[in-house]
């Protein structure tokens, strides 16, 4: 089960956290806690879908439990050295064009996804990474499919938005 699901609920941790240690952390706890529940799962849901629910909320409260540390220290770079600046440069080696316009605009968008609130970021990443609908992602943020859907849109809206003004 580990094996099947460890790759993405990582790549979901880091989209949504922004910070690929806690990333690991947090997708390691949600299998444990997984472990810790696998007794009260009573397949009204895909396994998937109760699996991802953990991890977005350990994500949420992991982001709650540390907000007041980002205040006090910028985020680092990705070598963890508070002294380099925090932004993903474009690789040095050559390569088409498309990979650099991807980097530059994944660059772009980190920011801006971190300034979505926790739900809409969640539900933004849940559907265009995980390709989630929005039934799904309802039942992930506990909310109706109706009020999913809000969160994708007024989450993409947002983001348009910010990416605009750049």
């Amino acid at each position: 089960m580990v094996d099947r699901h460890q790759a993405r609920a990582y790549r979901l941790a880091a989209s949504i956290l922004g910070n690929e240690a806690d990333a690991g952390d947090v997708s390691q706890d949600a299998f444990i806690r997984l472990y810790e529940s696998a007794g009260s799962f009573d397949g009204r849901s895909r396994f998937s879908t109760w699996f991802y629910r953990i991890l977005v909320n350990l994500c949420i409260d992991h982001q709650r439990r540390n907000r007041w540390w980002r205040r006090l220290a910028p985020l680092s770079s990705p070598g963890g050295d508070p002294d380099e600046q925090a932004v993903d440069p474009p690789s040095e080696e050559p390569g088409p064009e498309s990979e650099a316009m991807l980097t530059q605009s994944i660059a772009r968008l980190r920011p801006a996804l971190e300034k979505l609130s926790p739900q809409q970021r969640a539900a933004v990443l849940l559907q265009t990474q995980e390709g989630f609908t929005s039934r799904e992602i309802g039942e992930v943020l506990r909310c109706s499919e109706a009020t999913a859907r809000v969160h994708v849109h007024r989450g993409i809206a947002h983001l348009r938005k910010l990416m605009q003004k750049e």
